[in-house]
């Protein structure tokens, strides 16, 4: 049986559509799980990444944190959450919000520090002040690079909050997990197909945010 024949199998089934076990239900608990660690990562990331990239200060040791979190095994760190802290939703997020910092801050600095620095003089030669200079003139400029390091670790996220399915939580890697377990592969493959597919959503919102939000100046000289 290949590939196309388990998908088939697995979303032709009634059963897979209905219940807590159904994929309406695995969809909505991953999407709640990603975004909330994306929120709680940009929360963090973005205002770090924005400070030290306007003033310039504190690149290497961003550097050096971001290098370190990227390092961390997610997985070694759930298994550590758990043992420190038990069943429940934190010991999922601590790994997945180490996961999405480092994009976010990284590339949010670069974005900031990256710019023309002629606009910024002028603003400053025009007496506005240092936040107005941040938020009015770097960051609508910043913006398009800025997105693509949120839509990095949106991406990371979705694909590795599979993980919260080995503490017993939900998701769609529930389906990947409990499908290995049974040896129901059609499970597996399903699982894995909403994954992706989740994935590629994840890039269709951010490229229409992008579009949106990105003024079509800034969108043409990025």
């Amino acid at each position: 049986m290949n590939v196309l024949n388990f998908v088939n199998a697995f979303f032709s089934d009634g059963a897979h559509w209905h219940g807590y076990d159904g994929i309406p239900q695995r969809l909505l608990e991953h999407v709640q799980y990603s975004l909330t660690a994306l929120a709680v990562a940009a929360a963090i990331g973005l205002p770090v990444g924005l400070l030290t990239g306007h003033t310039g200060r504190g690149g290497n040791v961003l550097a050096f944190v971001a290098t370190a979190a990227r390092a961390l095994p997610s997985f070694g760190l759930l298994v550590l959450m758990f043992v420190l802290l038990g069943l429940g939703l934190l010991p999922v997020m601590i790994p997945l919000v180490v996961l999405a910092v480092p994009p976010i801050l990284v590339t949010t600095y670069e974005a900031v520090r990256s710019l023309d620095p002629s606009p910024v003089d002028a603003a400053r030669g025009m007496g506005m002040s240092e936040p107005r200079i941040l938020f009015q003139v770097e960051v609508p400029v910043a913006l398009p690079l800025i997105l693509s390091g949120l839509r990095s670790a949106a991406i990371q996220i979705v694909s590795t909050a599979t993980i919260a399915a080995y503490v017993s939580l939900g998701g769609l890697g529930r389906y990947i997990v409990d499908g290995l377990y049974q040896r129901d592969y059609e499970k597996v493959v399903g699982g894995a197909t909403l994954v992706a597919v989740l994935a590629l959503a994840t890039l269709t919102v951010f490229w229409a945010v992008s579009r949106a939000a990105v003024s079509p100046g800034v969108r043409r000289r990025a």
